[in-house]
């Protein structure tokens, strides 16, 4: 028992002389696990034997290591072990070596990654030289490696998910296109002539061509893709490219806008990411080459479309099975299913034929968008797959300015904006439906502070009431009661219909406003304002949305342009009380019976509305100026549909009256 404890407390003392003396085969590991965690691979190199020195230079250690981690993304590196028993240290520094089992985990481009390897460390040196060194080779990178294979990375493109109408029908969707390509010995005679006309038509470079052409894989043979995809509808440019010797076409897949410029502000387009995109958006979810959706519901919902890339890390090797170290699955983009309806977003957009203008289309009751218009437009096709630099110039120097998104602009409502006016009126006790007002002759002045200045009307009616205002629009009885509840109750009255707020909806639709400042200076300015002149304006969708509050007893829903949302949500209450909601209403029916939107009694169904023009004057001395036309109706019935709609210039088009024809015609087809 005596020998055995003298035994111990030597073999103790003997450790104890070593850890005071001399690096133990843990500590040492220590500093190489620390610096493996530092990515300190020049240092980790420094502790490895001379032999593996020998047999893995710095290129296969250091370059490599560096190259394998920045490639992977590798990050967070931690690395723990297994300490050998006491018994096993002895035995360890006895003979020179040790073997510590060893854990290492990480984070990739492709999610965690752990593995289990061994670590040789071999005490070398003599003296104060004496150390221990790993004995190293490519399995401390990864096991699978160790002898031989490949480190491969694959990625997986999401599918960008579809924009879909009320009923399922594609406004965007990922559909076949041509993939255009040539057929290098198919060039013909004079090949020269060929890619000179190639190039025109697809709007690149010949130089581009033949770099195509002179990549080192190419045989004569073979289709030469030249990175231009061209929707199959697209039969015009087809049509030139397939009559030039050696061009071909591959299927593949890109985006498609059934509609065209029908819905092209409304959608948008998508095109490859840019410089500014990048720095916006998580680095980690785009690249240089992906594709972001540039305008339109592809650019709002870009994030639910994108999806996430799928990214596989796997170990190659020849005669085996891929041996993957970690994977994100694709997550492919989140299709959105918007209450447009494709019919009456082409519809709307078909009655504008080409003039200027904007229109909304929606349900009152639930505050579903089922239409919403700019003209003119433009083909998104060709914003996406390459626009030729003569169709550019076209779209940017046209004076109706096809790419400016109106449905997003304010505009004058002009005499749309009465109803608006008459509810006020009616809350605040100045408008009584049954008080017959004098009016003399077709201007008014309201004298000191008013210079020469008069509103005007159209028709002489004299007494006037709301009703009688109402169907004749008449400016002067409106001015009247505007000026008489004064500049502050009147813009109060506005903000409470949702003037100078950002409208409700996931659109990027512009605020609605009483004036530039916000305020309303001196009699005219109320007196203008409150017919619709002046410096009010309001956008289509903003306009149809309040004429829903007449039709739900006072509330005003809240739009919405996704089938998931919340339906018949109320934005503002209490705009009017039922029985003044009901006083609008007949005057909006005599309107069309008897008033400026006579043209809509034609319709099989009874139509209520009120018409507008808007006097686009730069000062108030100013005569003449272009006009805009309004009209905001629904089915006087079913009350299930609004519409408003602005046409501009339509002073030499009958104004307003062009724009209830083109509301009446639209209605009847798609109710």
């Amino acid at each position: 028992m005596k020998r055995l404890l003298i035994i111990i407390f030597t073999s103790l003392l003997f450790i104890a002389g070593c850890s005071e003396d001399e690096i133990t085969p843990h500590e040492r590991f220590d500093d190489y696990a620390k610096l493996w965690s530092e990515n300190n691979f020049k240092s980790m190199y420094d502790m490895l034997t001379p032999e593996s020195k020998e047999a893995y230079p710095t290129d296969q250690y250091i370059d490599r290591y560096q190259k394998v981690y920045e490639d992977l993304e590798i990050e967070n590196v931690e690395v723990s072990y297994k300490k050998l028993s006491e018994k096993q240290l002895e035995t360890a520094i006895e003979e020179g070596t040790a073997t510590l089992p060893f854990t290492v985990k990480m984070d990739s481009l492709a999610g965690p990654i752990s593995f289990d390897y061994e670590a040789t460390l071999v005490q070398q040196g003599e003296k104060e030289e004496k150390n221990w060194f790993l004995t190293w080779d490519p399995g401390f990178i990864f096991p699978q490696i160790k002898d031989g294979g490949d480190i491969r990375i694959a990625t997986t493109e999401p599918a960008r998910g579809e924009i879909l109408d009320r009923n399922r029908i594609p406004l965007a969707w990922n559909g076949e296109v041509w993939n255009i390509g040539i057929i290098p010995e198919k060039l013909g005679n004079n090949p020269e002539d060929g890619k000179k006309k190639i190039a025109s038509i697809l709007n690149i470079s010949v130089e581009s061509i033949d770099k195509a052409l002179d990549a080192d894989w190419v045989e004569p043979d073979m289709f030469v893709p030249l990175d231009k995809k061209i929707p199959k509808t697209d039969n015009k440019i087809l049509d030139q490219l397939f009559q030039i010797d050696g061009v071909m076409g591959q299927t593949a897949l890109g985006r498609i806008y059934p509609l065209g410029e029908a819905a092209s502000h409304l959608v948008g387009y998508v095109g490859k990411v840019t410089d500014k995109d990048l720095e916006e958006k998580d680095p980690e979810l785009y690249s240089a080459n992906d594709i972001i959706g540039k305008t339109g519901l592809e650019r709002f919902y870009e994030d639910k479309l994108k999806g996430k890339k799928g990214v596989k890390i796997y170990i190659e090797q020849e005669g085996q099975d891929d041996d993957v170290l970690a994977e994100i699955e694709v997550q492919n983009g989140e299709s959105i299913y918007t209450t447009i309806d494709s019919t009456a977003q082409e519809e709307l957009y078909l009655s504008f034929d080409g003039v200027p203008g904007t229109a909304a289309a929606i349900q009152p009751k639930t505050g579903e968008t089922i239409a919403l218009v700019s003209s003119p437009s433009f083909d998104p096709h060709k914003m996406v797959y390459g626009i030729s630099t003569t169709d550019w110039d076209e779209l940017q120097n046209n004076p109706e300015q096809p790419l400016f998104n109106r449905s997003n602009a304010t505009y004058a409502p002009g005499s749309v904006i009465k109803p608006i006016t008459t509810a006020i009126g009616l809350q605040n006790g100045v408008i009584d439906p049954d008080e017959k007002v004098e009016i003399e002759g077709l201007t008014w002045g309201n004298g000191e502070g008013w210079g020469d200045y008069k509103v005007t009307r159209v028709a002489n009616t004299n007494p006037v009431n709301l009703l009688t205002a109402m169907t004749h629009s008449d400016n002067i009885y409106f001015a009247m009661k505007g000026v008489e509840m004064g500049g502050d109750a009147l813009v109060t009255g506005l903000e409470k219909f949702g003037f100078d707020e950002a409208i409700p909806i996931n659109l990027a639709i512009s605020p609605s406003s009483v004036s530039t400042t916000g305020n309303l200076e001196g009699e005219v300015s109320v007196a203008n304002t409150s017919y619709g002149q002046g410096e009010i304006e309001t956008s289509s969708l903003h306009m149809a949305t309040m004429y829903t509050s007449f039709l739900n007893d006072g509330k005003m829903i809240k739009p919405i342009i996704l089938m998931d949302e919340e339906k018949s949500q109320v934005w503002k209450e209490n705009l009017v009380t039922p029985e003044q909601a009901t006083i609008i209403k007949d005057t909006l029916r005599n309107v069309v019976t008897e008033g400026t939107a006579g043209y809509a009694k034609n319709a099989p169904f009874p139509i209520s509305g009120k018409t507008g023009t808007a006097e686009l004057k730069l000062t108030l001395d100013e005569e003449n100026g272009e006009e805009n036309g309004w009209f905001v109706a629904y089915p006087t019935e079913d009350q299930d549909l609004i519409i408003a709609m602005m046409m501009e210039k339509v002073q030499d088009e009958g104004s307003s009256a062009l724009v209830v024809e083109k509301v009446t015609d639209v209605m009847e087809k798609i109710k």
